[in-house]
């Protein structure tokens, strides 16, 4: 095995391995900023899987020098733009992500997110059997439309 194909397998293993754990903690875990960080992680994962994917083992960069293509293979410059503008795109969903921990620790000082499923339920009204959310009628609704079929 050549060293590129070391390099190569190497980088492909930490990309799965930053996507694994980002998904991971992005369900596993409760706390909003955990779940941010695992979304990091997610994103350095697939940026990591863009680049190796246009590596080429001795490959230049795809520069023109005086209009003249290069002799030697160059490196695929579509997953660089790629992972350039997915890198912009990433900062902006972080920073907005954190905006909004950061009201939502302000509006209802939790970052647990059953603490504050908890909380939005009962600001709502709506019951939580078993951490899921279930729309129920009103028993005072309930007891009004009894009382209208038994008038009737």
């Amino acid at each position: 095995m050549t060293e590129s194909a070391g390099i190569i397998i190497l980088s492909y293993c930490g990309a799965i391995g930053l996507i694994l754990l980002g998904v991971f903690a992005m369900v596993m875990y409760r706390h909003l900023i955990r779940i941010i960080f695992g979304l990091m992680l997610l994103e350095a994962g697939v940026n990591l899987f863009l680049i190796t994917i246009g590596y080429r083992a001795n490959a230049v960069a795809p520069i023109l020098v005086d209009g003249q293509i290069p002799a030697a293979a160059m490196v695929d410059p579509i997953p660089q733009a790629m992972v350039l503008t997915a890198i912009v795109i990433g900062v902006g969903v972080q920073a907005l992500a954190l905006a909004l921990v950061v009201k939502t620790y302000q509006a209802y000082r939790t970052l647990d997110t059953q603490e504050l499923a908890q909380k939005l339920a009962k600001e709502t009204g709506v019951d939580i059997i078993e951490g899921t959310p279930v729309y129920l009628p009103s028993p005072l609704a309930a007891h009004k439309q009894i009382l209208e079929e038994k008038s009737t």
